[in-house]
Parts: structure tokens; sequence; C-alpha cells
């Protein structure tokens, strides 16, 4: 294709992406290194019959007049991704310094919000994502050996979980699990015991959030390995039932090897949406017993005090943007070689 053409082609998509994916998150990342301004405080005498009292107030005018004249906030320069709620390099420091075991040192580390929610959001992603390749896997084979007029109905279903809306979807799991719902109700019978709740427990809350990711997540894998399924060579299936090779024989030497790219292609989304899980937690209400690398940068952005941290969040997303960076190397490193070789 001559450049010209390639270019006249290309030029829109590019576009785009400098428009709304660079420059955003370049803008992020300017944001990240500045904090927001303190309020101006000055004091105030308050004068009675009885005399005079000084006591401290905030300026509101000249409060507005700084942030106005610095819109991004006060400059931190690295200040806010070092800090105690993200890399938190000094608690880290003490931490090793005082801790009388490595177990201890892990343990005082897991308790910094930034490494806790990291924590939560590595366990998510690496449970889920091959859960959801499996799984995706076996419900795209059952449903292609199912008979053709069952097979429309049997999608139908198989895609329930992906049409749901995530935030409904796991608002439903919450009430089913609570102790007056369908699960939670059931296990208190099962196990005579009215006061277990599956919400007290931490271990159970991350259970419960990594089976509604898998539950969410794996129709999307079955639809692309079922698509996959219709392009195997049937010719090489036949062959290798000629030469007597079993259902397990056959998926494990024909099938799995021709879908290959899709698992690289599933891997690759499923990384990237689990990394940012944020819409179980919210629904749960399980913010006291896992939080994610999103959660923390809603919890920024929604403030406490109602001021938003506009830099902390940003700082959060910058490190969330390399987390993701570095969990999908390896499997572009891999790709990239494999065409390479084929090539």
């Amino acid at each position: 294709m001559p450049h010209r053409t390639f270019i006249s082609f290309i030029w829109p998509s590019a576009l785009a992406m400098i428009l709304f994916i660079a420059l955003p998150i370049v803008s992020v990342g300017l944001q990240s290194f500045y904090v927001q301004h303190e309020q101006v405080i000055e004091v105030v005498e308050n004068c009675t019959p009885f005399g005079c009292t000084e006591s401290t107030a905030v300026n509101t005018e000249a409060t507005a007049e700084l942030r106005a004249a610095e819109p991004l906030g006060r400059f931190n320069g690295a200040g806010t991704y070092t800090n105690r709620n993200h890399l938190a390099f000094n608690e880290i420091a003490e931490a090793w310094n005082t801790a009388d075991s490595m177990s201890a040192f892990f343990k005082q580390v897991l308790n910094l919000p930034f490494y806790k929610a990291l924590a939560f959001t590595l366990a998510y992603t690496f449970v889920v994502t091959p859960l959801v390749i499996i799984l995706g896997f076996m419900i795209a084979l059952a449903v292609n050996r199912v008979p053709g007029v069952l097979k429309g109905p049997t999608i139908f279903f198989s895609l329930l979980p992906m049409i749901v809306t995530p935030l409904i979807g796991s608002l439903i799991l919450f009430w089913m699990i609570d102790a007056k719902g369908v699960i939670g109700g059931t296990l208190q019978i099962i196990f005579e015991d009215p006061n277990l709740s599956l919400k007290a427990s931490p271990t159970l809350t991350w259970i419960t959030i990594m089976v509604y990711g898998v539950w969410h997540h794996a129709p999307f894998a079955f639809v692309v390995f079922y698509a996959g399924l219709q392009t195997v060579p049937q010719d090489t299936l036949e062959s290798a039932m000629i030469d007597g090779a079993n259902r397990w024989e056959r998926t494990r030497h024909v099938v799995i090897p021709h879908l290959t790219p899709l698992v690289t292609f599933i891997a690759l989304i499923q990384l990237m949406d689990n990394f940012r899980v944020f819409e179980p937690i919210i629904s749960f209400n399980a913010s006291a017993s896992a939080t994610s690398l999103s959660w923390i940068i809603y919890n920024d952005l929604r403030g406490s005090d109602g001021a938003m941290l506009f830099g902390s969040a940003a700082a959060t997303s910058m490190l969330t943007i390399i987390g993701v960076c570095i969990l999908l190397a390896p499997v572009i490193l891999r790709t990239w070689r494999a065409n390479r070789r084929a090539a």
C-alpha cells in the first residue's frame, strides 16, 4: 500500500487516539505532580462586652484567589507518589528496620492503603483471568456440541451474565448472599448457624467478588472461543479421528493449538479489565475488606471532607497504567517473538 494511501486511512484513528487517549494521559500525569492548595487561615478577633478573644477562620476570598491563580494546585513533584497513601517509601523503610520477621514486614506493608489495594487487585486479576479463560473454553466446547435446535437458546442463556449491567449483576449477588438472601439463608440452614454471614469475613468477601468476576466475564471468553471453534479445520479433526485420537486428544493437539492466538487475545483483554476491578467492591459495599486501585481513585475523587483530591487520584491512575503495562508486557513480548519467528 502506498504511504499516502496508508496515511489517509490511518490519520482519523491516530487523531482520535491523540485527542482521547494520549492527551488525557499526559494531563493526568501532569496533575499528579500537584496537590490542592491549603486553605488560607486568618486570625479573627471577636470582641464582646466582657473582652476580646482571638480565633482562626478560613479566608474564603484569599483561598479562592490562590486557587484561581494556580488552578493545578501547589507543585509537589514526586511527593504524592512517595507519600503514605501511595508507594510509602518512608513507611516501608521503617517497617524493614523495625519488623522482626518477613511475615511481620509484609503484614505492616499490606496495612498501607496502596499496597492493600494492590494485593487485592493482583489476587483478583491472577485468579479471575485464568478461570475465565478455562470456563469460557469449556462452555464453548459444550455449546458447540449442542444440537442445532437447542443451540440458539443455549447461547442466549450463556450470554446473560455479560448482558446484565455489571452494577446490577453484582447487586443481585450481594442480595443473594445476604443473611435473608437465597445463598446466605441456605448456608445458615446447612451449617446450623443463624449468625453465619458471608459479608463479615474478608476471605469470603474476596472469594465472592472473584466468583462474580468469573461469572460476569466468562461469556466474553465463550463468544471468542465459540467463534474460533467454527474455524477449526475439519480435515485435521477427521484425520485425528482416523488415527484413533479420542475427544480429549483431538481437543489437546488440534483445537487448543488452533485457538492459541485467541487465548492471548482474551488474556490481554481480561488482564486490563480485571486490573481495573471496581463495580463489585461498590455493589458489595466491601471496601472494609477489599479495596482496589480503581476504588482508591474513586475514593480520592469522592473526597471525605468534600474536597476532591485530584493530585492523589492522578498519581494512583498513573501507577495503575504502569501496572497494566507491566502485566501486558510479557504477553505482548511473547506474541511479538512468536510472530517474528513465524515470519
